[in-house]
């Protein structure tokens, strides 16, 4: 025989995997996204022995070894790194194949952040424009967060930073920008700063500013700030209890006196003050996000809503002088 006709050895490159369960998929990419038995089997709702038997019988099926796992950390295999692309693929095409053949539509569970903020404009526009859909709102209090409950499918959609996710996570997600959000501070109402109308940057040196930090729900908002606090003499306040309500923010508020890092549509707070930030003008940049493969009519309701009340509104315009980070994902013409 020819020797350019001879056969492949066989090996676990040349195994070819037949029928792999989707159960089996989902474990796969919950331990590579999470880098962690332990999390991604809370991930998932099931005991990590049985996450851990998943994984064994995948990596049979798949006839390679596809995590390296020590006593410090676990990471991808060169063939668990090979496979994550097509795994997410043929999970995303199962989630919508299981989508399109729903018996009935089923609720769209749009995730608005925190109240009174502009998503909720975006969703009661929504629901007039689809008034036979069901779109319930839902209050995840951070991006991050809301992403792990929408790859989990226990949300649908969400709005915040999309370009201060991981590149991981983006890449399982789809957005659609929003609009260019103003940044404000919130201050205990006998601050020294109170009285402003506006708050320049430069007079927050030397303040510790609360921007999320420790809530593992928050940290593209953690991470904005650290950007914008850079070389400015502004520091990020440690982590402190996550206030749920007017009453604990403003017993919070009261207890450790760090001014919180907002926006302009930050509801009022009892004993607070919200005042602009300026010279520059700081924008945290919104988008509408949901996972890949997502087919839904309150979907389209809410992407059509988010670009009329952009256009109205003038959502896209950046101000003169504004400060974004530099290079932001997501952004219009990025």
């Amino acid at each position: 025989m020819p020797a350019s006709a001879a056969p492949t050895p066989p090996g676990p490159a040349s195994v070819v995997p037949r029928d792999i369960d989707p159960r089996l998929l989902r474990a796969f990419t919950a331990v590579a996204e999470e880098l962690h038995f332990t999390r991604a089997a809370a991930r998932r709702y099931v005991a990590q022995q049985a996450l851990s038997r998943d994984i064994r019988r995948l990596e049979r099926d798949v006839g390679a070894e596809l995590f390296v796992r020590t006593t410090r950390q676990v990471s991808l295999t060169p063939e668990g790194e090979r496979l994550l692309p097509y795994a997410l693929r043929v999970l995303a095409a199962h989630d919508e194949l299981t989508e399109a053949f729903r018996a009935a539509p089923r609720p769209l569970l749009v995730d608005l952040n925190s109240p009174g903020l502009a998503p909720e404009n975006v969703l009661r526009r929504a629901r007039e424009l689809a008034p036979d859909q069901e779109l319930m709102a839902r209050y995840e209090s951070g991006l991050t967060g809301a992403v792990r409950e929408m790859l989990a499918g226990r949300l649908d959609t969400s709005f915040g930073r999309y370009g201060g996710l991981d590149a991981g996570l983006r890449a399982r997600l789809d957005s659609q920008f929003v609009r260019y959000e103003r940044m404000a501070v919130v201050l205990p109402d006998d601050h020294p700063l109170a009285g402003l109308t506006e708050v320049p940057l430069s007079a927050l040196a030397g303040e510790r500013i609360y921007a999320g930090a420790g809530n593992d729900r928050t940290p593209e908002w953690t991470d904005l700030a650290a950007r914008l606090f850079a070389g400015r003499g502004i520091e990020i306040a440690p982590p402190a209890p996550l206030a749920v309500g007017k009453e604990e923010f403003h017993r919070i508020m009261a207890k450790h006196r760090n001014p919180v890092l907002a926006v302009v549509d930050f509801p009022p707070m009892p004993g607070c003050v919200l005042r602009p930030l300026v010279d520059p003008v700081p924008l945290s940049p919104v988008s509408l996000v949901w996972r890949k493969g997502l087919r839904h009519t309150g979907l389209d309701a809410l992407r059509t809503a988010a670009a009329e009340i952009g256009a109205r509104e003038g959502w896209h315009a950046r101000p003169a002088g504004s400060w974004l980070p530099e290079g932001e994902p997501g952004l219009p013409g990025a």
